[in-house]
């Protein structure tokens, strides 16, 4: 078996703090086109890619289905890996399998695999997934969490979006990557601005305060990207052209609330120039979104202690 061919599909085993479900409940069928099920896993027939999500933690190309176990292992019979060292992976999905009874399933398919067991290092790590219904053998590759480099920036607001946060609300907004023009209005330190680019997203950034652009700008720097071009010191009202998608993080203080008006003249600018936009605030915000003319595709709640966030995905 040519474990190069195309495979018949991909598996992405997730998972999340309850304080974060509803944020990756969207953030999922956002990328996947549909909602996640209680089975704790993703398939799709094009890669989405280990690294895409915060809460994929792999990407499994199946190389084969089989309504039984014994179909399984002449699949695995079929594989020879000339030399190459492999391990075997039980895949957990919530179907109730006892730790015993998930390695010798490992052992059972590793078995019939020629090559040479490695379990600390292998050249190739093989996943076992049965999902109650049926069983899946293929090749796994597991997530290189970038966005775990993005946490130490040099500039931070303490109340700033996290990386990981960061990247959820890029992937809800540009689920395709290829040709969008993205923007972040209010960008602040640069959060969003990081994890859309290291996807490959062209976006540009925008913000009022001098010392966020500062800030903004040092950090691009620190993870090497060039920063000119992409953030600017303005008002997001004055902004010209138009973008297939925008994440704006509705600027907030602890100790002040935004004016009614401000907040209507930042939405009514953000539907002229952006088709899809996602909304954060720790305000209600839907009322607002829906005088502007907005219609809202999504919702989803992030709380952190007392400190909770809402996000809209909206359709100009």
């Amino acid at each position: 078996m040519d474990l190069n061919e195309k495979p018949d599909s991909y598996i992405y085993p997730y998972a999340c703090h309850e304080n974060e479900s509803e944020l990756c409940r969207l953030e999922l069928h956002s990328l996947f086109g549909y909602a996640p099920r209680a089975h704790f896993f993703m398939e799709s027939g094009t890669a989405i890619g280990a690294n895409r999500s915060p809460f994929i933690s792999m990407e499994m190309k199946v190389l084969g289905r089989c309504g039984s176990l014994e179909g399984i292992l002449t699949l695995a019979e079929k594989i020879d890996l000339k030399g190459k060292t492999f391990k075997v992976k039980y895949i957990k999905n919530g179907v109730p399998c006892s730790y015993e009874d998930q390695r010798q399933l490992e052992r059972t398919v590793g078995a019939r695999i020629r090559g040479r067991a490695e379990m600390r290092q292998p050249d190739i790590l093989f996943g076992l997934l049965h999902d109650g219904e049926s069983w899946r053998l293929g090749v796994c590759h597991p997530t290189d969490p970038i966005w775990q480099r993005h946490k130490h920036k040099p500039r931070n607001y303490s109340t700033g979006l996290s990386a990981a946060m960061a990247r959820s609300l890029v992937n809800i907004a540009v689920p395709a990557t290829a040709g969008i023009r993205a923007i972040d209005p209010c960008c602040g330190m640069g959060n969003v601005l990081i994890e859309a680019l290291s996807m490959g997203i062209e976006i540009v950034g925008r913000d009022l305060n001098p010392l966020a652009i500062r800030g903004a700008r040092v950090n691009l720097a620190h993870f090497g990207y060039r920063h000119e071009e992409l953030v600017s010191i303005g008002d997001m009202n004055e902004i010209d052209g138009h973008f297939d998608a925008a994440i704006l993080d509705m600027p907030y203080n602890l100790c002040s609330v935004l004016p009614l008006e401000e907040k209507r003249a930042m939405l009514s600018s953000l539907r002229r120039f952006s088709d899809i936009s996602v909304v954060v605030s720790t305000e209600e915000l839907e009322p607002e979104l829906e005088r502007a003319g907005f219609q809202i595709q999504g919702f989803a709640k992030v709380t952190k202690g007392a400190f909770v966030r809402s996000i809209w995905v909206c359709h100009s």
